[in-house]
């Protein structure tokens, strides 16, 4: 395994150990409940800083550092097939813009933003700090694992991720305005058909089709670079242009 991946799985499966701390970060429902009190909680800022840095850096959070993301491609391990796409990946858009309405219309009755609460519903910082809340971290982590093992791989983030569409907005924006960014290059010319870029994708996308039309500018890669690592011909590689 290359020196990348070995790091980069052992950043993720810390990210996966460290829910039961970081899960309130990454949770649509804290976000809502801040909003009725007026309060910038750390989620608000978390979705914020996601997006700024995706216009530079692409959905590589979703690649390095989700613990949802690490949930998934553990249960990757199990069911590698590709989940189905198409239609089904906007799932996740419905849900997000459902949620950022009601979040808009609770800040806008309640007075705006007043208040800046990092560790908003924590207690010094730890999301799930009482016995009696493992009861729910235990549901969005079965919810998390199950969808990826029903539907294949990464199907979470396909499909009901309410934190991609920060991302692809980020990186819709820096394709709208040509900002330099972080993405993946191909040498079509140096392609052998082995199809390992496609297969070891933890997203379970064609990468090897989108090598083929020479298009790899993928809203929904996570940007882990297992497609770069596996390639033996480094038909593909990180470029930032």
């Amino acid at each position: 395994m290359k020196l990348r991946q070995k790091i980069r799985k052992t950043l993720i499966f810390i990210s996966v150990i460290l829910f039961p701390v970081t899960m309130f970060y990454y949770s649509p429902y804290v976000i809502i409940h801040a909003a009725t009190e007026s309060v910038i909680c750390g989620s608000f800022i978390l979705f914020a800083l996601m997006l700024f840095f995706s216009i530079f850096f692409g959905r590589i959070f979703c690649g390095y550092m989700c613990a949802g993301a690490g949930l998934g491609e553990m249960s990757g391990c199990i069911n590698s097939k590709p989940p189905k796409l198409g239609r089904l990946k906007l799932i996740k858009y419905v849900i997000w813009v459902i949620w950022i309405a009601i979040v808009i219309t609770l800040y806008v009755i309640n007075g705006g933003l007043k208040y800046i609460e990092p560790l908003y519903g924590t207690e010094c910082g730890i999301s799930i700090k009482a016995v009696e809340e493992y009861p729910v971290y235990l549901i969005v982590v079965f919810i998390l694992f199950l969808l990826p093992l029903i539907f294949g791989k990464r199907a979470t983030c396909h499909y009901i991720c309410w934190m991609a569409p920060f991302m692809n907005i980020g990186m819709k924006i820096r394709n709208i305005l040509h900002l330099p960014g972080l993405r993946m290059a191909v040498d079509q010319s140096k392609c052998i058909d082995c199809k390992l870029c496609t297969k070891n994708c933890p997203m379970g996308l064609d990468v090897h089709h989108m090598v083929k039309v020479n298009h790899i500018d993928e809203y929904e890669c996570s940007m882990c670079g297992e497609c770069v690592d596996h390639c033996p011909k480094k038909v593909i590689s990180y470029k930032f242009k």
